[in-house]
């Protein structure tokens, strides 16, 4: 712990001294005189340090990121009262503050859509204006829908921090129809099969964790040549938009015990897959649900427990013999129980 300290300590001290070099240098005032006019923003370059503990250099930028330290240097500074970027209250501590510079923290709550793109600094002299842009998040990237979209079809996108947003499908540039900062409106392009869909933003980019053309549902069967309930009484609902994980609908599936379904699809080649993936919840009384996934007819057999959130299963092709060709699966309900098993299910192949 006392090296940790001793570290620390010096780190900050080295910032300052750096910040003071800095402002000594590039003042063109006299050491002995403080300017007392309204203050003045000249600057705002990025302050702390990189991973390998160097300072970060002291070069101005117009485009900030939240979460991070700079100096807004400039002069009038002494007597600050206010600091805002894109016109949020800006907490600043008023040890970091000299007359002619400011260390300051952006607020990860500082807005940065339908901003001002601004910085204030208020004092007992007036304020100063500079013209800046504070970042958005890198995207957020949760899913798009249709997954098995054709050429000309309108995708959507559903995630967050989608400011002003590039898509690709793959290396190509897609159209993008409309967007907020939750959701993207985009047509596919040719030739999008198997690619990844990506969302940048001037942050940075984030993928799909799904190729195109990849799933077996979303919101219709794909390739459905056919599907069959074991008990006449049970349910299966392809159609089911009361509670889903992505798109507009998910699979219902009502098993009593030992209950189960079988679903049969156009046959298809998945030698350039690796993985049989479901999202699944049950809303079951019991807390032990578990669900048997069966492939190959009934060569391969595997049972998971299931919670009462959404939940990833993954199921390698490793450990359902490495199958070629996919056409169907069947499931049963695995807790020989007397209630009634409520799944919904969404799935792909990657």
């Amino acid at each position: 712990m006392k090296n940790i300290k001793i570290v620390s300590l010096t780190a900050c001290m080295a910032w300052m001294l750096s910040l003071m070099l800095f402002s000594s240098c590039s003042n063109d005032d006299s050491a002995s005189s403080t300017y007392v006019g309204a203050p003045v923003i000249e600057s705002v370059m990025p302050s702390g340090y990189n991973l390998d503990g160097s300072l970060k250099p002291l070069t101005p930028v117009t485009l900030v990121d939240p979460k991070n330290y700079y100096v807004i240097h400039g002069k009038g500074f002494l007597g600050t009262t206010k600091v805002y970027f894109n016109d949020f209250d800006t907490y600043f501590k008023p040890v970091f503050v000299t007359d002619t510079d400011i260390i300051i923290l952006v607020d990860e709550k500082t807005p940065y859509a339908n901003a001002s793109n601004q910085l204030k600094v208020v004092t007992t002299k007036g304020t100063a204006v500079f013209d800046l842009t504070v970042a958005p998040p890198i995207p957020t990237f949760k899913w798009f829908n249709s997954i098995n979209a054709a050429e000309g079809d309108v995708v959507t996108i559903n995630g967050d921090y989608f400011l002003n947003p590039i898509v690709k499908v793959g290396t190509q540039n897609a159209t993008v129809i409309s967007s907020t900062l939750t959701e993207i409106k985009f047509k596919m392009p040719a030739n999008g099969l198997d690619k990844f869909v990506s969302v940048a933003n001037i942050s940075g980019v984030t993928p799909s964790t799904v190729a195109v053309g990849s799933a077996l549902y979303d919101d219709v069967m794909q390739g459905d040549a056919g599907h069959w309930m074991w008990n006449g009484s049970d349910i299966f609902d392809t159609n089911y938009k009361t509670d889903k994980t992505q798109g507009d609908s998910s699979i219902r599936f009502v098993f009593g015990g030992w209950g189960g379904a079988d679903m049969k699809f156009n046959s298809r080649d998945v030698s350039k897959y690796k993985a049989f993936r479901v999202k699944v919840r049950s809303i079951s009384a019991n807390t032990d649900a578990k669900i048997t996934f069966v492939f190959g007819g009934w060569a391969y057999q595997i049972q998971k427990s299931i919670a009462s959130t959404w939940t990833t299963i993954e199921i390698p092709f490793s450990a359902i013999g490495n199958p070629t060709t996919f056409d169907q699966l069947t499931l049963q309900e695995s807790g020989n129980l007397e209630v009634i098993q409520y799944l919904w299910m969404t799935w792909d192949l990657f």
